[in-house]
């Protein structure tokens, strides 16, 4: 792959509304390189600037015009395909105003997938595994246009905050009304 061939395909992608990519999504853009070929070609388009690393197997083209503030949900998005996330915990109960303390380098999800913590150039990303079924999860969340990621109510936020075990000091009850 070369950076001008590859410019272009992201450009293309660019223009379908895609700019955060898996490894195995790059691979499927370029399928005529072998495995060796297309892991050097990556490792220069990271070097030279073209993507950007986040983590580990994705990766960002930041020059995208479809390049937004909520690139660290795109990237969550992409961490766990297939499965049903949603913005909670500390992240939306903040948002809310319901806690004093705005966590400025994280975002706190729900997920069915498996739990874990990313830490990616846009700040981390902390997973954090729900048994609720899909219904449950669509009833007590909603889906605002220009974000990724579905969004707690606040009692689904806070019933997920004490459900995990989460300090609850920093929560003010008085809000909730």
């Amino acid at each position: 792959m070369n950076k001008e061939h590859a410019s272009n395909v992201l450009k293309e992608q660019d223009r379908q509304g895609k700019y955060i990519f898996t490894n195995r999504d790059l691979s499927k853009l370029f399928p005529e390189d072998s495995f060796k070929t297309f892991n050097e070609g990556l490792k220069r388009l990271v070097k030279s600037g073209v993507l950007k690393r986040a983590c580990r197997d994705v990766y960002v083209n930041e020059d995208a015009r479809q390049f937004d503030s909520y690139a660290i949900e795109r990237i969550a998005k992409t961490l766990r395909r297939g499965e049903y996330n949603y913005v909670s915990l500390e992240s939306m109960l903040s948002e809310y105003g319901i806690i004093s303390q705005i966590p400025i380098d994280r975002i706190t999800i729900m997920t069915t997938g498996r739990k874990g913590v990313y830490k990616t150039a846009y700040g981390v990303i902390e997973f954090t595994h729900t048994k609720r079924t899909v219904k449950d999860i669509l009833n007590n969340t909603t889906k605002i246009n220009e974000r990724p990621l579905r969004m707690a109510t606040k009692q689904a936020a806070l019933r997920d905050l004490k459900r995990v075990g989460r300090n609850m000091n920093l929560v003010n009850l008085d809000e909730l009304v």
